[in-house]
């Protein structure tokens, strides 16, 4: 056999053994997160709460990513983020209900229902319920610090906030929300520290942290300094592993350089889990 040949069939070989390696994903869309009854009661829960699983078929406990959406709590879809195709994870992604049509905390409870019934229902989508991540981008990343940090609204699930495996909020409010303000009349350069703001519970014994924004001079109104603050007070109360990164080059439309940061932190707590 020629050397020529003999490369082809090494070359061929290598095609096929990584084909086969390669992980099949499915993808499972408009699940409802809310049981029938509140499905019936509510036209707007029965449109709008709904998300969508994204799994690998062949391999089983991995870790699940919960991504919300952004939008400013008033719009956006559920959507699959690019680079968090066929990475090894399971993906769930969430709508919620939306200003004007509801107003806070509405948006909050959906976020918790939607991570508490992944928490319920992940194994069937080969994830491993101790292997739960939270994220999201600006307002999305506000609902998962709210949903992590604040522990009521999993409570009414009877679900532990600080099961959840780690919070990694993409460009987060950790001040109160300013659509939230909008609803109570307050403007949006007056910055407001309540029960709505993840600032408000900082507290050590919260799921392991990372927190990225863009870059200080880029991002919105004083988002990279409220969060660097929220960093701060988390430091301050001695929680054991809490990290903020700030991406130069980026603005607040950070997500797709985030992405493997994102991947890098999931992959490296998973690994502590037993």
């Amino acid at each position: 056999m020629t050397k020529s040949k003999v490369f082809i069939c090494i070359l061929l070989l290598s095609t096929a053994l990584i084909s086969a390696q390669k992980i099949s994903y499915e993808l499972k869309e408009n699940i409802p997160y809310y049981d029938i009854d509140n499905q019936n009661a509510d036209d707007y829960i029965a449109e709008r709460c709904k998300l969508d699983v994204y799994f690998p078929k062949d391999t089983t406990n991995v870790s699940t990513i919960v991504w919300f959406h952004g939008g400013g709590l008033e719009f956006g879809e559920k959507h699959l983020p690019e680079g968090l195709l066929e990475k090894g994870v399971v993906v769930v992604t969430v709508n919620y209900r939306m200003h004007p049509k509801v107003k806070h905390p509405v948006y909050i409870e959906d976020a918790a229902a939607a991570v508490a019934w992944t928490f319920k229902n992940i194994e069937k989508y080969n994830g491993d319920p101790k292997k739960i991540f939270v994220t999201g981008h600006s307002a999305g990343g506000y609902l998962a610090n709210m949903v992590g940090l604040d522990k009521g609204y999993l409570e009414k699930h009877e679900i532990d906030a600080n099961d959840i495996a780690g919070m990694i909020p993409f460009s987060g409010h950790t001040i109160t929300h300013f659509t939230i303000r909008k609803e109570r009349g307050i403007k949006g350069t007056q910055p407001i520290i309540d029960k709505y703001a993840p600032l408000f519970h900082v507290r050590n014994d919260a799921p392991p942290m990372l927190l990225i924004t863009g870059n200080r001079e880029k991002e919105l109104l004083g988002r990279y300094e409220e969060v660097a603050y929220f960093y701060r007070m988390m430091k301050v109360v001695e929680h054991p592993d809490v990290e903020l990164m700030e991406l130069d080059g980026y603005g607040h439309n950070m997500v797709y350089p985030a992405i493997p940061l994102l991947l890098n932190f999931v992959e490296n707590r998973a690994k502590r889990i037993k």
